[in-house]
């Protein structure tokens, strides 16, 4: 793909986003979305294999089974109640097909099928912009709907907290467990957002900084099987000893950076007096971690077989940018001593 071409779809993508953001009208964020959807296509198939071919289509599909959704969910308001105002009061029944649109186009259980097999077919690369910017739009949608019925959004983020802790139990494809492993934070966002907007602003947050940190790590090592990550170790050991500290974060264990979004947000859920979700989200938490201590093993304490007498490759210069690594590894580690800090700032 042309330089020009890459440029114009990811301007067009960024253009799409910015639109739903900043629309208080439901056909004109609906517009947007589908600038945002359709110029990640390309972008998608750009390498012509089957695969990418196979997960653009069901990318395609889904999303504009998701939009069609969205678009009758907001007449159907507009025909009972009179108005297309995002952030004035929904008819019960729209509400719950736009919640329940927007938790298809984010891959929340239990329409979460399409989202390992689309990022399986992907390179790394575009695997990251979907597992992170794509997911802005329905989010900032989300986040403005005044739903009168919460346990809506309860229930998808507990189904998917466990459907991603049980889904990337069995995995051996690192997109399919990053796949999975979006699922289950996006439940977290979605358990909290109904009482904690910005604390779930500030989980989503989290979980770009740390997926971008293993995504690149990835990337960098053109790693997409937990076979593969048996190799890392004797070629670059540093990078896959913090690379275990990252799984860790994403894991939410302390003192790193992933413990925060999940320690605030089983605090808000039992100040809100819902102790049995409390207790289910902090089990599931254990299924999530259960996998990446996997990934961790792998990388960290299996020593594939070494008898290279040439120079070790982390020794060579990296032909790739190593910046973004190194400031999103950092920030997935060390940002948990300033929770007091950022829980000021957000106003959590």
């Amino acid at each position: 793909m042309s330089p020009f071409t890459l440029t114009f779809l990811l301007t067009s993508l960024g253009l799409g986003t910015t639109i739903t953001l900043a629309s208080s009208h439901w056909f004109i964020a609906w517009m947007g979305l589908e600038i945002n959807s359709l110029a990640i296509l390309p972008v998608m198939a750009q390498h012509h294999h089957p695969r990418a071919v196979e997960a653009t289509t069901k990318y395609f599909l889904t999303q504009a089974a998701a939009a069609s959704v969205i678009l009758f969910a907001s007449i159907t308001n507009a025909w009972t109640l009179g108005h297309w105002q995002i952030l004035q009061e929904l008819h019960p029944l729209p509400s719950a097909l736009l919640t329940l649109a927007l938790a298809l186009k984010m891959g929340l259980a239990p329409m979460h099928a399409w989202l390992p097999e689309v990022l399986q077919g992907l390179d790394l690369t575009t695997g990251l912009i979907l597992s992170t910017w794509q997911k802005i739009a329905p989010f900032a949608l989300l986040i403005q709907i005044h739903s009168q019925n919460p346990t809506l959004l309860i229930l998808l983020g507990v189904m998917s907290s466990l459907v991603g802790g049980w889904g990337g139990l069995n995995q051996t494809q690192l997109r399919k467990i990053l796949a999975y492993s979006s699922i289950a934070h996006l439940g977290w966002v979605a358990v909290i957002i109904q009482f904690s907007p910005s604390l779930a602003l500030l989980t989503l947050l989290m979980y770009f900084i740390m997926t971008s940190s293993l995504f690149l790590t990835l990337k960098l090592k053109k790693a997409t099987t937990i076979n593969t990550l048996a190799t890392s170790t004797v070629k670059t050991p540093v990078t896959m000893a913090v690379t275990s500290l990252v799984l860790m974060s994403l894991g939410g264990l302390p003192p790193l950076s992933g413990f925060m979004p999940k320690w605030l947000i089983l605090q808000g859920l039992t100040e809100q007096d819902i102790i049995p979700t409390a207790t289910l989200m902090a089990l599931s938490g254990l299924l999530s971690l259960y996998f990446y201590m996997r990934l961790s093993y792998a990388m960290s304490l299996t020593m594939y077989p070494n008898n290279s007498t040439g120079t070790p490759p982390w020794r060579l210069p990296s032909p790739q940018s190593t910046l973004p690594l190194a400031i999103t590894t950092t920030l997935a580690i060390l940002l948990l001593p300033l929770t007091p800090a950022i829980s000021a700032l957000t106003l959590i």
